[in-house]
């Protein structure tokens, strides 16, 4: 008898594991609840959405003009044009000497978001069609989406942000990774609430 409540017992937690697991899914077109996210990590724990950079040089070289964008933001083809062509960054003059550049390619490459397995990584992928190559974050379609309900005024018309591409400014824990609508505060206007 103890082995049949035992069984049961598993059986129905099994049950909930896999019921959780389904309805967990979001049901937009772009975020899949894709197997390989594994539900019992999205049961269990809080993930960062995106890795952390945790790459000196990258912070120092990129970081030292705008906010060091996490290499998971976008896919390997967006870094590889990016980093090709430093001399016309952005309307800027961002050479690097080879060896750095090699480098930095190489981590951002790396660390992309085609095999990332981070949640937005994974969504921001799924945005995209194999031949989109966005140089920037803000041209995803996750992106637009995501971004979609705030009023221009409140970012782009705001003088103390002016642009959707400083994500640190209203992403509190953006440096982390996190990029949760909870930690959202949006400068001289406070905690957004859709």
């Amino acid at each position: 008898m103890k082995n049949m409540t035992t069984f049961i017992t598993a059986t129905g937690v099994i049950g909930l594991i896999l019921t959780a697991s389904l309805v967990m899914g979001d049901d937009d077109k772009y975020e899949r609840n894709e197997r390989d996210e594994g539900f019992l990590s999205q049961l269990f724990s809080k993930k960062t959405d995106v890795a952390p950079v945790k790459n000196a040089v990258y912070k120092e070289e990129c970081g030292s003009c705008h906010f060091a964008y996490q290499p998971g933001l976008l896919p390997a083809r967006s870094w590889k044009k990016m980093m090709g062509d430093l001399e016309n960054h952005f309307d800027e003059n961002a050479e690097l000497d080879k060896d750095t550049q090699i480098a930095l390619t190489k981590y951002l490459v790396e660390n992309a978001a085609d095999d990332a397995n981070y949640k937005r990584s994974r969504r921001i992928m799924n945005s995209l069609s194999k031949n989109d190559t966005p140089l920037r974050i803000t041209e995803t379609p996750y992106f637009i989406r995501k971004h979609d309900e705030i009023p221009k005024r409140m970012v782009q018309d705001n003088p103390k942000l002016g642009s959707f591409s400083k994500c640190a400014a209203c992403h509190v824990n953006a440096e982390k990774g996190s990029y949760e609508e909870d930690d959202v505060r949006i400068p001289g206007i406070g905690k957004w609430d859709d």
